[in-house]
């Protein structure tokens, strides 16, 4: 009995499943420590075939980051949902806990990205799209300048109690550093 044969896939397709694989692997070692061959390993795919895909490491890195800004730019839109003011903000700070609580992957990549901003095509393609994910809160909600820059600021807040572990079990000064950020 011959095996079935594997269903041959567009570029296009193999460059998504390279972007998946590779978000991890950053998020896991950072820039440096990503290693593409890993990633072609994941996929099932030479390393040179991904290089075929993906110019360079930088290139499929800089793919991964604006795959995690863009999905977090979906979550964000859907929680709005048609919302404004502070109860969209409220609404896009619950649904951005959900993701960072139920997938930690893409709030380590997310840090990672920040990480690898002594890279200056990196830096700079990480500062706008963080200047597209404000505008797009401004867009959702409407709320001016103070508002945004305190959600922000609390949104960064909780990236780090969430990457320490503080939120199923929180020790006193992050459960109170939790609460103020949740106080409306």
């Amino acid at each position: 009995m011959t095996p079935p044969v594997a269903e041959r896939q567009t570029a296009e397709e193999r460059r998504e499943q390279i972007i998946r694989a590779a978000v991890p692997v950053f998020a896991e070692r950072g820039y440096a420590g990503a290693s593409t061959d890993e990633i072609a390993r994941r996929v099932g795919i030479s390393q040179p075939y991904l290089f075929r895909l993906f110019n360079t490491k930088r290139e499929l890195i800089m793919a991964s980051i604006e795959r995690c800004f863009a999905e977090t730019e979906e979550v964000f839109t859907r929680a709005a949902g048609g919302l404004a003011g502070e109860a969209a903000l409220h609404a896009i700070g619950d649904a951005y806990l959900e993701l960072i609580r139920s997938d930690p992957v893409k709030l380590r990549a997310q840090l990672q990205a920040y990480a690898a901003c002594d890279d200056t095509e990196i830096r700079r393609l990480v500062a706008t799209h963080y200047g597209s994910l404000v505008e797009l809160v401004r867009r959702l909600s409407g709320v001016g300048d103070a508002d945004m820059s305190r959600f922000f600021a609390d949104g960064m807040l909780l990236n780090v109690l969430a990457i320490m572990g503080q939120f199923d079990q929180p020790a006193p000064w992050a459960a109170a550093l939790i609460e103020g950020c949740m106080e409306k």
